[in-house]
């Protein structure tokens, strides 16, 4: 796992060494990503410079260090992530080209080769990994950016008039002469509703973040900025389309014995580490199953990492803890106080380079800094809610939209008086006094947030604005940043949401294409490589992605159960009595917090009179619901984070 960063510019008249002094300045602020190796590549002539942070993980020799040239010497790469499948590949050049001088043992070295040998979209397609790279053809005087299927791995890219800058992260840019931030306030808008800015937009103007599964290519014989050429080499729309038109006709029975083959298989090359390795086990069903192949496949007991905190509605570790006795594994714990989270809140805007308001982000980088000191690469096991139908609002909202429907106006209008007429907080209680008899389908954390939630949908007329309002924080998010007219339209980017005829399948489409690359993974990737260590996640190899959008959706959900599948398999490893019980997630009391250790840093982040002074946001609606949250009146901790997060973003950006 690494960072990397370049700059083209064919207007250029920097000589190698001015080029290789601005290179190692933008490659400095990318030392977490890489703190082991660094390394620069600079060709004047075209313009180019090439920087790279190593954190070794595979060849831990300088023969895996990069820049590296093709042994044909026409390419040059600069390579962030993993190819889990390099050593089938080498097998494959020997047998087709035994005459390639191999000079390590890295998998960098085995793409180059294959680019060289097959070609780069050839070659990117039998990759199986996590990645995002430059190469440059010194023939054909052409740079390439690719990003992987998923997303799991970050890169930004942009313009500052001629020059064209790309990074692993934003924070480089900032060390190029020319470059020129200035916020893009329509993606400021987008972060208020989402939590997150989606890709392609970040929060600059004029600079973009790749989309997964693409192929950028610039020519540095065309002077000035142009257009770059986009090519996608993996489609999830194609996916999803090719799954839903030819769905398994197999019975259950072999649908979970035939997943639980690919999930091994994608675990076992996911353990291929010349370096110390673990896992993140919070006790749900994904993180659980991932340890229980782990120590299936392993020889000796798996190290797993979990975090607690002593808010018990919020607390997962004992639970982890049962299932790892279960499995045998070398556990550790780590239970954290308001006070080490709220110590993390002033590492938040430089970490994740962007204002990114996902607040488990938090206990996320927790883990993860735990965890580093212990191993150097962690397990995790991220996407499962996503290809398999994990998140309460794939139940909840297809039971809504099923009802809301069929409702007249005048119905839906009584129905939500009725709910509103109690505060959040009131029907919070009303549930904690009857929890002794409710069923485990409604025991969920916040009941009351949730109602305030469907008495929304009650106003909504397709399954589109319902899955806006579940997904939306601000739902008027123009109307609180100053000078926006009209933001994009999230689900406007996803194509095949008009074919897709189940509500379900609908918006777990919307959430791998959008949520999990630019919020779940985003969250993964900084908060990791922020302490440098790596995070894999074997749920999300491209051949589980496509061999999950052919499961009938009916298996998934099946008997009110949802992520059925999965659990299937997981009940062959640890008894069902272990992780049976209401989701929880990974989160933080940021509601509580927020009136207590946390009050003064957010009352000064939410001043009045700092909002006017700034001029981005419209201080009434904040400080309007800044005071509810404050008098317990209503919960509106994830709206407030989102401003939370910028401002504080803001803040160490003007310094």
């Amino acid at each position: 796992m690494c960072g990397i960063v370049g700059f083209l510019n064919s207007s250029n008249n920097y000589s190698d060494q001015q080029l290789g002094g601005i290179i190692t300045e933008m490659s400095r602020v990318l030392e977490h990503r890489g703190p082991d190796d660094k390394g620069m590549w600079v060709d004047a002539k075209s313009g180019l410079a090439l920087g790279h942070r190593r954190l070794t993980v595979l060849d831990l020799t300088k023969k895996g260090r990069q820049p590296m040239v093709s042994f044909g010497g026409r390419y040059c790469l600069i390579f962030n992530g993993e190819i889990y499948n390099f050593q089938k590949l080498r097998d494959e050049l020997n047998k087709n080209n035994a005459a390639i001088p191999w000079r390590g043992n890295s998998d960098t070295e085995v793409l180059l080769a294959s680019i060289e040998f097959w070609g780069l979209e050839t070659a990117v397609k039998k990759c199986i990994g996590m990645f995002a790279f430059a190469l440059w053809d010194k023939e054909k005087k052409l740079l390439h950016l690719v990003r992987d299927r998923i997303g799991i791995k970050p890169l930004y890219y942009g313009w500052a008039n001629d020059l064209f800058l790309f990074a692993s992260e934003l924070k480089p840019f900032h060390f190029h002469p020319d470059f020129e931030k200035e916020i893009d306030r329509n993606s400021l808008a987008l972060l208020l509703q989402y939590n997150f800015i989606p890709a392609p937009f970040s929060i600059y103007k004029n600079v973009y973040k790749l989309q997964p599964g693409t192929i950028l290519t610039l020519d540095s014989k065309k002077s000035g900025k142009q257009v770059p050429n986009l090519v996608s080499y993996w489609s999830l729309d194609q996916v999803v389309e090719k799954g839903l038109l030819n769905p398994f006709q197999e019975s259950e029975a072999k649908i979970v014995e035939d997943l639980e083959k690919l999930l091994l298989d994608s675990v076992r090359l996911r353990l291929i580490s010349d370096v110390p390795l673990g896992a993140f086990l919070s006790g749900g069903v994904d993180s659980s199953l991932i340890v229980a192949l782990m120590q299936d496949l392993a020889d000796h007991p798996v190290q797993t990492f979990t975090i607690g905190f002593s808010e018990s509605e919020y607390n997962e570790a004992y639970e982890a803890k049962k299932i790892a006795k279960h499995l045998g594994t070398s556990h550790t714990e780590l239970y954290v106080s308001s006070n080490q989270a709220l110590d993390v809140i002033p590492k938040l805007p430089y970490l994740f380079d962007e204002p990114f308001a996902d607040s488990s982000q938090v206990p996320m980088y927790l883990i993860s800094e735990f965890t580093k000191k212990k191993v150097a690469v962690s397990l995790s096991g991220d996407g499962g809610d996503e290809l398999f139908g994990g998140y309460n609002r794939y139940v909840w909202g297809n039971w809504a939209w099923s009802r809301i429907k069929k409702m007249p106006l005048w119905l839906r209008q009584l129905t939500a008086n009725s709910i509103g007429f109690l505060s959040p907080l009131s029907w919070d209680r009303i549930f904690k006094n009857l929890d002794f008899i409710l069923p485990d389908s409604f025991k969920v954390r916040s009941p009351g947030y949730k109602l305030q939630k469907f008495m929304e949908l009650l106003e909504k007329n397709t399954p589109k604005d319902l899955y806006e309002v579940m997904v939306s924080n601000w739902k008027e998010p123009t109307d609180l940043v100053n000078d926006v007219a009209k933001i994009p339209d999230l689900i406007q980017g996803g194509k095949l949401w008009e074919r897709i005829s189940d509500f379900r399948h609908q918006m777990m489409y919307m959430d791998i294409l959008s949520c999990l690359p630019d919020d779940i993974l985003t969250k993964l990737d900084r908060a990791s490589m922020g302490v440098s260590l790596e995070a894999r996640v074997p749920i999300l190899d491209h051949r589980v992605v496509e061999y999950a959008w052919q499961i009938p959706i009916g298996i998934n959900f099946k008997e009110g159960v949802n992520k059925r599948i999965l659990r299937k398999i997981l009940y062959k490893y640890v008894p069902r009595n272990l992780v049976e019980r209401p989701k929880m997630g990974f989160s933080i009391p940021i509601d509580e917090w927020l009136r207590g250790s946390m009050r003064d840093w957010a009352e000064n982040l939410l001043s009045e009179e700092r909002l006017l002074r700034e001029g981005f946001l419209n201080p009434v609606p904040i400080r309007q619901k800044w005071k509810e949250h404050l008098s317990g009146k209503r919960n509106w901790q994830s709206s407030l984070w989102s401003v939370l997060m910028f401002q504080g973003w803001l803040e160490n950006e003007i310094r």
